[in-house]
């Protein structure tokens, strides 16, 4: 399919994306991605209705529709880095970010492996930590992680393998 047409006037038109269908079919699991990365929900959930909004305003100039996913996906995941940089400065010196206190709906629903878990994989560097998200979270594969990140298909699968490495260091589980 042609994104891409030329009018009479020989300016270029292109196919507006549907942000509200992206918005109503992802929104949920782009807020829950960002909860893993940021490890609180209002921060989650204002990160990805900022990636949202930037979106729906430059709707215009993405070339391929059918990559809107992607884009907004990529968008997330910039939104929480930033969040993450500015908590780094903000607590350089302060006591190490520990994970969220979970409500009792949620204590009773989560089992304490996977809290562990959580806590050993916002232990990992930014990169690995999003890396494994990516994959495991949202299955996505090595080349799909790797256009997400903007790094190339062989990064990924290198920094994948140095994240379940440090993940099972830090859980105690060596192999």
């Amino acid at each position: 399919m042609k994104v891409e047409q030329l009018s009479p006037g020989g300016a270029l038109i292109r196919k507006r994306v549907d942000v509200a269908a992206v918005f109503a079919e992802h929104h949920v699991g782009l807020v829950r991605l960002a909860l893993v990365m940021v490890g609180d929900q209002a921060t989650a959930e204002d990160v990805v209705q900022e990636a949202f909004t930037r979106t729906h305003a430059g709707r215009g100039r993405l070339r391929d529709p059918d990559k809107a996913l992607a884009y907004v996906r990529s968008a997330v995941f910039n939104g929480c880095r930033s969040v993450m940089r500015r908590r780094a400065t903000v607590f350089r010196r302060a006591v190490p970010y520990e994970p969220p206190v979970w409500s009792a709906e949620s204590a009773a629903l989560v089992s304490e492996e996977r809290r562990e878990v959580l806590r050993a994989l916002l232990g990992l560097p930014s990169r690995q930590r999003e890396a494994l998200t990516l994959r495991y979270y949202l299955d996505l594969s090595d080349q799909e992680i790797a256009e997400t990140m903007g790094i190339s298909g062989s990064t990924a699968r290198s920094t994948i393998a140095r994240g379940l490495a440090a993940l099972g260091r830090a859980l105690g589980e060596d192999s």
